[in-house]
């Protein structure tokens, strides 16, 4: 009996006893947290071990890029045919408005243009949230859809554009931002207009069917020269009526040319590849017209009416370079009353004969200026070489 129980009180006194944490619940210790060992290479830089490991190196994550490369192109396009309707908005409101409120007074005039003004920002501004509302629901059907519905809008603007009634909101927003300047110039194409239509139709299209046999020459000439063929045909209209004659004052050709300024003979013989130019020959003679024409243009800073008036004073005495320094002048309207013995219409010659020219090319007749809305047609064809589009 003894023996056994020896044994048990060896056996309890061989355990540990358990001691019980004095730590209270609420500041228990957390859950120590892992870190990725970090190796060392020597002689580089530290490498870290974890989830990154075995990676590509890469650009460093962050947000996805808000226009992905595949939607640049739509998202561009949507952009651009927003602006072009906007500006389009904007040129034909304030063009209307322009002839609506003409006028110095303030309240009659420049307060009620102003509130419009006003008033277009706001509607622009409306305009644009609108869309951005129309275009998430666009997005949720297809990337597509905003860019090509923008685009859309935007043509179908551009097919209006070329309606009268647009041309004239353009024509007034053009005069309410050029002045002077567009006052000048809308001054001269009325001249072009008004000779025009004094015009005998009749005598004009029989002058018109005498060219057709030279227009091949006249159309090979202008495109070397990059001259306007109407333009240039309206030059030989006004020097010889396409009745090549040689004149008193030793004109010869259908360009009448008398002088040239030098070089222009050498020059243009080398583009044709004679050695010597024949002023009698269509061709020859229509090719140093366009040199000459050209030549005055540059001269005159690409001054339609200057450079016809240059061309028709031609290079002696200084020529209408000369004749401009001499009384200070800077335009066709102000050296006017100084060309007391030389021919001041003479570039309005030119332009209303090269105006009949283009109507015949595109309308297949002459129109008469004066019936119906041919008038406002006729300005939107435009004058020949006077960029007045």
């Amino acid at each position: 009996m003894s023996c056994r129980g020896e044994t048990i009180r060896k056996r309890v006194s061989t355990k540990k006893p358990v001691q019980k944490s004095a730590v209270l619940p609420e500041t228990a210790p957390k859950t120590p947290v892992s870190r990725p060992k970090i190796k060392k290479k020597p002689g580089g830089k530290r490498k870290a071990k974890g989830k990154t490991a075995g990676k590509p190196p890469g650009k460093p994550a962050g947000k996805p890029s808000r226009f992905p490369q595949g939607r640049i192109l739509p998202v561009s396009l949507e952009i651009l045919g927003i602006v072009l309707v906007l500006i389009a908005c904007t040129i034909e409101v304030l063009g209307y408005s322009a002839s609506w409120f003409s006028g110095t007074g303030f309240f009659e005039n420049l307060l009620p243009f102003a509130i419009l003004v006003v008033g277009l920002i706001v509607l622009a501004a409306f305009f644009l949230l609108v869309w951005w509302r129309v275009r998430k629901w666009l997005l949720s059907h297809s990337l597509l859809l905003p860019a090509v519905l923008s685009v859309c809008i935007a043509l179908t603007i551009g097919l209006y554009k070329e309606q009268d009634q647009f041309r004239q909101g353009f024509e007034n927003f053009r005069a309410l931002i050029g002045g002077r300047q567009e006052d000048r110039r809308k001054n001269l194409a009325h001249q072009v207009y008004a000779a025009y239509r004094r015009y005998d139709r009749s005598q004009v299209q029989k002058m018109i069917e005498r060219a057709q046999i030279y227009a091949p020459a006249l159309k090979e000439a202008a495109q070397a020269s990059g001259i306007d063929e109407n333009l240039l045909q309206g030059l030989a209209a006004a020097e010889s009526s396409f009745i090549p004659e040689e004149s008193k004052d030793g004109g010869s050709g259908l360009f009448q040319i008398t002088l040239v300024p030098e070089g222009i003979l050498q020059s243009v013989g080398k583009r044709l590849a004679v050695n010597t130019v024949s002023l009698k020959d269509p061709r020859q003679n229509a090719f140093v017209a366009a040199a000459v024409l050209k030549y005055y243009l540059a001269q005159m800073n690409d001054d339609l009416f200057l450079g016809l008036l240059a061309y028709n004073i031609g290079p002696a005495n200084g020529g209408l370079k000369f004749i401009m320094k001499q009384y200070g002048v800077t335009n066709f309207v102000t050296i006017q009353p100084y060309l007391q013995q030389l021919p001041r219409d003479y570039p309005i010659r030119v332009l209303s004969y090269a105006l009949a020219f283009r109507l015949w090319q595109q309308e297949g007749k002459l129109l008469a200026y004066e019936e119906g809305k041919n008038a406002q047609h006729i300005q939107q064809i435009g004058i020949p070489g006077f960029h007045d589009d």
